[in-house]
């Protein structure tokens, strides 16, 4: 799904489902509990008990720019994880419009028949590589370009995308022989299935290498005292407005938290993941476009 570059007022204010990207559908639980909590803590201070807590504005102003920074830090180092996958796919892209388009300009005595096995070898790399960061079966779409001999033998290998990108160098370099082809332009061609090979390497590097669990631990913990302390510190100044501001502090402070997670690990199927299944429709549109037109020259 796209958004809009600049969307209405409406749509930032009440924008509540999670299918536009909104946080709210994963913390309105914990927002909601610290909104109830505040709203127990003004009674008893201003009803029931008259209980003060004794508690000021300056634990919570210490608290919260200390965890300000974390969260800062960590959503940073989350987004350049998010950004750099963003790259790479954004890399790998040019690099199929870029071996199809060699194909058709260094390869041009390629029969249909190897043609289009060239470019169903790419389209079945981006989509297996996509089911390789995500854990799925690729199988299914794997028949739609590949014969069942080389299908049964990517999904045996230990790293699919790496055993299809073996293969389809073979299958280069075969053609390439049989046309005869000078090897300086054959080098040009490997040096872009080279960079679908870094694009491989550089996706695992991020999906095995998450932010240590001892840092999320300390962060989510830290968080989920400051907005239980927040009532607290907040109703002797704030009164029957103190769920109100709570409410907003806690979506803040958990919003952000839970936005770290989702990004932290960019190949996943929530809403500010990457779309990946977009960027492989992407890639399997152009080569079969570029395919198409050089069949009607």
């Amino acid at each position: 799904m796209t958004r809009t570059r600049t969307p209405s007022l409406r749509s930032l204010l009440f924008s509540l489902s999670g299918v536009n990207g909104s946080i709210v559908p994963m913390i309105w639980r914990r927002v909601l509990y610290t909104v109830l909590l505040s709203l127990i803590v003004v009674l008893l201070d201003h009803r029931l008990f008259a209980l003060k807590a004794g508690l000021n504005a300056a634990p919570l102003t210490l608290m919260g720019l200390t965890l300000a920074i974390f969260l800062g830090f960590r959503n940073t180092v989350a987004y350049q994880r998010w950004w750099e996958a963003r790259t790479l796919w954004g890399e790998m892209i040019i690099a199929m419009r870029n071996l199809a388009r060699q194909r058709m300009a260094f390869l041009p005595g390629t029969e249909a028949v190897d043609a289009r096995r060239l470019t169903y070898h790419l389209i079945a790399y981006a989509h297996t590589l996509r089911h390789h960061l995500r854990g799925s079966d690729p199988a299914a779409e794997l028949g739609q370009w590949l014969d069942q001999a080389s299908i049964e033998a990517i999904l045996a290998a230990p790293n699919r995308p790496s055993a299809l990108l073996a293969r389809t160098g073979a299958v280069y370099a075969e053609i390439a022989r049989a046309l005869n082809i000078e090897p300086i332009l054959l080098a040009a061609i490997d040096a872009e299935l080279g960079k679908l090979s870094h694009v491989l390497g550089g996706c695992e590097r991020i999906q095995g290498t998450p932010i240590p669990f001892a840092y999320i631990l300390l962060l989510h913990r830290t968080v989920h005292i400051y907005c239980f302390l927040l009532p607290f510190c907040l109703v002797g100044l704030m009164g029957w407005f103190t769920p109100l501001v709570v409410g907003v502090l806690a979506y803040t402070f958990f919003g952000l938290d839970a936005l770290g997670d989702q990004i932290e690990d960019p190949f996943g199927t929530l809403p500010n993941d990457l779309p990946l299944d977009a960027y492989s429709t992407t890639i399997e549109n152009d080569l079969l476009a570029l395919q198409a037109s050089a069949q009607n020259r």
